[in-house]
Formats: structure tokens, C-alpha cells, sequence
């Protein structure tokens, strides 16, 4: 995985509540066993229309909005326990999904294969939204060291939480063999003791 660290970007509002792992990735599309390609069809019934063809109202397929943050409403990754709803959000290019409520399978299948879900205060998820409508362009700084998040052009902040043992591996860029395999000599160590 890659290491996170600090982010700073812009970000796509998408301002709807109660998003389900289905419309994160529908089911359908859930024949591959390989991360790779999942993005393609992230929020595919949302991007898509029946012909296949984007739909120019929904806010991934409009220019305005870039950036490796996705911004969401409450009860983001809700319904089944999908992996691959962590899988499509990274593989589209997103570092970071910032909501004011995650379900927690979903927000550890995010942490799991690097994608951090940063839960902040519903008052500070409506500033990001509105300084994204005011700018398009304005960037939040997503620092994992200090667990914080900021709008830069307001200079507002807010701390989040994050599990210490998921927090070491995000900055390493560890999942969990890799955790172990990292500290190998600590289990040998201990093992030699007994």
C-alpha cells in the first residue's frame, strides 16, 4: 500500500446522504477478484445511463470538480459489507473519503487496503461543502500525523479519530502481513524468551 501522510487537495461534493456499498459498486459488477478496474464502474448507476453514456448532472462526470478527497454526506458505506466498495473508490484515484458518518465494516475495509475515512463533525462537513461551492478549486489539508483536517482558504480545522494500530500502518503503508512481517524481529525476539 501507499504511504499517507499528508494530503493536501481538492475535493468532489457529493452531497447525498445514506450511500450504500451498491451504489458505491453494484453488484453486478463484483466478478473480479483483482483490485484492478473496479473504479470504472464506481457509482455506475449514478455516472451511467442505460445506454452507457455519462450523465452529465452527476458530480464525478462534471470538470469542475477534481482532487483525491471524495466529500460525502452522513451514513457513508452503509448496507452490505462489501470490500470492493474500498477497492472502486481507490482505484478511481481517491486517497480520502470525508464524511460526518461511516459504517464500520466499510470504514474498516478503507482502512484496510488504504483509503482513509477521516469522520468529522456534521457543522464542519457543511463548511466543506459550502467553500467547495463558493471555489471549486479550494483545497483541504488532510494531516494523518496530527489527525486533522483543513480548509486552507478559511483556515478552519478539525481534529478526527483514528484507531492507533490503523494509523501506524496508513503511514507506513503496511496492511497487516506487512505489519507483522515489519516486526518480525520483536516476535522472534519474544519468542526466543519463552
Amino acid at each position: 500500500m501507499e504511504k499517507f501522510i499528508k494530503l493536501v487537495s481538492s475535493a468532489v461534493p457529493l452531497q447525498i446522504k445514506n450511500i450504500d456499498t451498491d451504489q458505491i459498486i453494484p453488484a453486478r459488477f463484483l466478478k473480479a477478484t483483482d483490485r484492478k478496474g473496479f473504479g470504472d464502474n464506481l457509482f455506475r448507476d449514478w455516472r451511467y445511463d442505460r445506454e452507457g453514456q455519462l450523465k452529465k448532472d452527476f458530480v464525478l462526470n462534471d470538470p469542475t470538480y477534481k482532487g483525491s478527497i471524495l466529500v460525502a454526506e452522513d451514513n457513508f458505506g452503509c448496507g452490505s459489507s462489501r470490500e470492493h466498495a474500498a477497492w472502486a473508490l481507490k482505484d478511481y484515484g481517491f486517497k480520502a473519503v470525508v464524511s460526518s458518518y461511516f459504517a464500520d465494516i466499510f470504514k474498516g475495509n478503507a482502512l484496510n487496503n488504504g483509503l482513509l475515512p477521516v469522520q468529522i463533525s456534521e457543522a464542519f462537513l457543511k463548511d466543506i461543502f459550502k467553500e467547495i461551492s463558493k471555489d471549486a478549486t479550494a483545497e483541504i489539508e488532510i494531516d494523518l500525523e496530527a489527525q486533522t483536517i483543513t480548509i486552507l482558504a478559511s483556515g478552519k480545522q478539525e481534529r478526527f479519530d483514528i484507531n492507533a494500530y490503523k494509523k501506524t500502518c496508513m503511514q507506513n503503508g503496511y496492511d497487516d502481513i506487512d505489519f507483522l512481517v515489519n516486526n518480525k524481529h520483536l516476535i522472534e525476539a519474544y519468542e526466543a524468551s519463552r
